[in-house]
């Protein structure tokens, strides 16, 4: 059975939607069990969901087609695959930490469109479960620094039940140019 979607992203895909207009492309990134991709097709974004392992690729087809929702998925492995180039109107990336992919994700995502990301910091060590490695945890102030070109929308860093970072930010409008 898939995790509930996260209710920060929950809370931001209808505001998204309303900026992005008629079904903009959405790409789930890491989307493990399709938490997210199902959340955004039935939001009405037109749904790419990419992870490597090809059993959640299938899990969350199924999930889709059972439930009417029009989803393409994608497995491959992001540390060997490049993202296309401008792409996707959003970018949904939760409880994944892949330093490297900053770039090619800031250049998937369109001109005006948007990143979601919220994934765990250091503060989590101070918390009996979760992530414990450096390599998938953020330091203070990181997210937001890796998109510090971008207009932020919200950013907030947490220490309560888990610790973790929170970030939508809009990719700058290039002016002159349609995409």
């Amino acid at each position: 059975m898939a995790e509930q979607p996260s209710t920060f992203v929950l809370s931001w895909l209808p505001r998204l939607l309303d900026n992005l207009g008629n079904q903009p492309a959405a790409l789930d990134l890491a989307m493990g069990t399709g938490r997210h991709s199902l959340a955004l097709a039935a939001t009405g974004f037109k749904t790419f969901g990419v992870d490597r392992d090809w059993k959640c690729a299938r899990f969350t087809a199924r999930q889709a087609a059972q439930r009417g929702l029009s989803l393409a998925v994608w497995v491959t492995d992001l540390e060997y695959r490049l993202l296309p180039i401008k792409r996707f109107e959003l970018v949904i990336c939760t409880n994944y930490l892949q330093r490297n992919l900053w770039g090619p994700l800031q250049n998937t995502v369109k001109s005006g469109g948007f990143i979601v990301y919220e994934t765990y910091t250091v503060a989590q060590l101070r918390h009996r479960a979760g992530p414990r490695s450096p390599q998938h945890l953020l330091q203070q102030g990181e997210l937001k620094d890796a998109f510090r070109n971008w207009q932020q929308w919200t950013y907030e860093e947490l220490d309560d039940v888990v610790g973790i970072a929170r970030l939508v930010a809009r990719k700058p409008l290039q002016a002159g140019k349609s995409e």
